[in-house]
């Protein structure tokens, strides 16, 4: 291949350039990104980042060596809206026209949001640029910040928000966080987390809709204040309206109720598409010369949004592209951690519904514990709480045994 452009300028689209070029390429290689920066590291943007403790620029990926070593033509600020494999171009938003012989797709998914009218103070958190309007925000004074949903972006920009002092509500429609991921017992003790923390939650119910800074009826309120600030050339949020009617006065709100991948701009092109990139478990698309990695990709019936997976998976579909078929499978253990409250949270395997779970080290009371999941009495998952060493000791073996649920 003389050219392969890598669309995506994210964790997964540098990995994957970075092992084109550890597997002996030397053509030419592309890389577009629809932001300005270069790959930076995502966890940190609901925490460290968010709180003050970490500058934007201790989250590049990779310093100016491995940049230079990698010899790529960084096409950065411009995003592609298309792709045509017959004639192997890639268009961008620019008008540019890319011709390339492989293509790698990195680029990842796009926050879901609320429906109704752009309100200032409304926040989504997924790029660097989300996370400094959102930090500009809360550097400004206490304010009152509801987060919608409970999932792990939503619990680490709660914690994140309370630990800088600021009044905060979650929203989750659910009737436990992170219920779907952990199961009852265990999402308890995130909900505990939550409370422990002065964090008010609000679960069971969902949200009808974001209303501007204006005032709602006394009976809905009981006599809370509002706020007449404005901003950004829109109306400013002052108001979320619960599902069963309540109304929470809020100066800014965090939406995080997931992401869907940013398939959008390949509609009409050939690649499969079906909640992502369809390809198999080494990357690899039904279309000759075409790989998925990361958040985009749904490799053999999964899409996994997991920072691991996202950095170990694209060596396997470089390796697969350079050899014009699949060669290789990714088939590493599941694996993802959170930083809740001062609490790490991490999990291992593929934990299913009707799985039970043992806590076989210290107490969810503590708030320090290994918990594994069982089914018909093997270990499907291992969960832990601020116990780094016996969890990494029971993710090796439960990796060794094989036993991870489909």
């Amino acid at each position: 291949m003389n050219t392969i452009t890598v669309i995506g300028a994210s964790l997964a689209g540098l990995h994957a350039a970075l092992a084109l070029r550890a597997e002996g390429y030397d053509g030419r290689l592309v890389i577009v990104g629809e932001e300005h920066h270069r790959p930076y590291d995502r966890p940190p943007l609901s925490k460290e980042f968010l709180t003050g403790a970490l500058t934007a620029e201790r989250l590049s990926l990779a310093d100016a060596e491995e940049i230079a070593d990698l010899d790529a033509d960084w096409l950065l600020g411009t995003r592609a809206e298309g792709l045509d494999p017959p004639s192997r171009t890639v268009t961008l938003t620019d008008g540019r026209r890319l011709s390339t012989d492989g293509v790698v797709l990195a680029t990842g998914a796009v926050p879901r949001t609320l429906p109704g009218e752009p309100l200032a103070g409304v926040h989504t958190l997924r790029t660097l640029d989300d996370a400094a309007a959102l930090r500009e925000e809360l550097s400004r004074g206490q304010v009152r910040v509801v987060v919608i949903g409970a999932g792990f972006i939503g619990a680490e920009v709660a914690s994140s928000c309370a630990t800088l002092g600021h009044s905060v509500t979650v929203v989750e429609a659910a009737a436990q966080p992170l219920l779907p991921q952990l199961g009852a017992r265990m999402a308890a003790f995130c909900a505990d987390l939550h409370t422990d923390h002065g964090v008010t939650l609000l679960t069971g119910t969902g949200v009808r809709a974001l209303h501007p800074d204006a005032r709602v009826p006394d009976a809905h309120v009981r006599g809370a204040h509002v706020r007449g600030a404005h901003g950004a050339g829109h109306r400013r949020v002052g108001w979320v309206e619960l599902a069963d009617g309540r109304f929470l006065p809020a100066d800014v709100v965090v939406v995080g109720i997931g992401v869907r991948p940013a398939t959008g701009w390949l509609e009409g092109s050939g690649i499969p598409l079906d909640d992502g990139v369809v390809c198999d478990a080494g990357g690899v698309t039904s279309v000759p010369g075409v790989v998925a990695v990361g958040d985009v990709a749904r490799s053999a019936g999964h899409r996994d949004e997991h920072w691991t997976s996202a950095m170990e998976a694209p060596a396997v579909a470089a390796r697969n592209l350079l050899a014009g078929t699949t060669v290789e499978t990714y088939t590493a253990l599941p694996y993802f951690w959170s930083d809740q409250y001062g609490v790490r949270l991490q999990l291992a395997g593929a934990r299913a519904e009707t799985d039970t779970v043992r806590v076989v080290e210290g107490s969810p009371e503590d708030r320090s514990f290994l918990a594994v999941y069982e089914r018909e009495g093997a270990t499907t998952a291992v969960l832990a709480a601020n116990r780094p060493r016996p969890f990494m000791r029971a993710r090796r073996e439960l990796a060794r045994a094989g036993m991870v649920a489909a």
